[in-house]
């Protein structure tokens, strides 16, 4: 005899849906729903002298002043381009990190991390392969980076 009810039909298609690799049907041990597992979004897979390249034009784009442009490969495994920039206020600071991050936003490179505030007169971007340093021109001349990184390529500087 066959049981034909709701609640019959109800297991059947669970166990259909089990079968099919629906295994997320059956209660997780901590009484939380499943989620379907979601792949995480394709990160654009442009070369980091593109990027860095791309960098320099959004902040000669914000009137970033002094702008350089290391190549660090073989030197550091930090990153492989940093580019140090110099605007002359904090707003012109939040100005030039937010619009390297819009940009690159937009074409669908996302940054690691951002660190400092511009009133610390230090922003940092961190895009990984590819780092953005952009200074206040005092804070800049007392960090030195680019004597720092004296051993480092100077593929471009914008003045």
């Amino acid at each position: 005899m066959t049981d034909s009810s709701p609640s019959s039909q109800n297991r059947t298609r669970r166990q259909k849906a089990g079968q099919a690799g629906g295994a997320a049907l059956l209660p997780r041990p901590d009484g939380l729903p499943h989620r379907a597992a979601v792949a995480a979004p394709a990160r654009d897979e442009r070369a980091p002298l593109e990027v860095a390249r791309r960098i320099v034009e959004v902040a000669e784009d914000k009137k970033a002043a002094d702008i350089v442009l290391l190549d660090l490969a073989g030197l550091t495994t930090i990153a492989d381009y940093f580019v140090i920039c110099s605007g002359g206020s904090e707003r012109q600071l939040a100005a030039i990190a937010d619009g390297i991050l819009e940009a690159l936003r937009a074409e669908k490179v996302r940054p690691i991390g951002r660190e400092g505030q511009p009133a610390s007169h230090w922003v940092l971007v961190d895009f990984g392969s590819v780092v953005v340093h952009i200074f206040t021109p005092p804070e800049r001349d007392f960090y030195q980076l680019e004597k720092h990184w004296s051993e480092a390529r100077t593929i471009l500087r914008v003045q």
